[in-house]
């Protein structure tokens, strides 16, 4: 399996055979080095609704006939849109042909924002632990600290989580290492920082600051071979 991250919270995972997105924020995402119009991917996971987690989505899906997976109020909008959806809900797992998707509870808002300045309620935010081929790898999505990650770190062998970092609309980095050491996560990767100027952070610091040496920050691009 390989896992890689590209800016903000978009995060990518090959494996079986199948590309998958996490939150594909492309466009207006000065960060990444994706390209909507060359990416190929099969599936897309999303968190929740906002527009930087939602990005790309719609295009993506529809150029690749990719399926989207998203906590039910979201992907019910989409399935509007024209795409194919499964929805899923915070608590829920499903076991799919290319892996095993639960959705945890993350702290924060959703909603989706159209052009004509209406704001779409897109139903409870949401964190995605994946396992394939053996491995679990836990996207935290845009969250706060809360005390159940320790439940999700003792009831998962977690081989890579990725945590926001920015602060202001998620957690900083002091309470991002408080997470780190509850999900017990073998290697923790910094994501949702420096796109925009108030969640401005050093990645390499708080990787440095967690005990273990378990935290990486990833270039964009950077893979990680499970």
């Amino acid at each position: 399996m390989k896992v890689s991250y590209h800016g903000h919270s978009v995060v990518k995972i090959e494996t079986e055979g199948k590309t998958i997105v996490i939150d594909p924020f492309i466009t207006g995402n000065r960060l990444t080095d994706l390209s909507v119009d060359d990416l190929k991917v099969d599936v897309i996971l999303l968190t929740h609704g906002h527009n930087d987690h939602v990005g790309d989505t719609l295009q993506l899906a529809k150029q690749n006939d990719a399926l989207v997976i998203a906590p039910f109020e979201l992907a019910t909008y989409l399935s509007w849109k024209g795409v194919k959806v499964h929805e899923m809900h915070i608590g829920g797992a499903h076991q799919f042909e290319f892996g095993h998707v639960k959705l945890t509870q993350a702290f924060h808002g959703s909603s989706y924002t159209e052009e004509n300045q209406t704001i779409v309620y897109t139903g409870m935010p949401s964190g995605i632990l994946f396992t394939a081929e053996g491995k679990t790898i836990f996207h935290a999505g845009d969250t706060a600290l809360f005390s159940d990650m320790k439940l999700i770190g003792e009831r998962n062998t977690i081989d890579v989580a990725f945590l926001p970092i920015g602060d202001n609309f998620t957690m900083g980095p002091e309470d991002a290492a408080v997470a780190a050491e509850w999900l017990q996560a073998k290697t923790v990767v910094p994501i949702h920082y420096n796109t925009f100027p108030v969640i401005e952070q050093d990645p390499v610091a708080f990787a440095e600051s967690l005990s273990g040496k378990k935290g990486r920050a990833l270039a964009v691009g950077e893979v990680i071979e499970l």
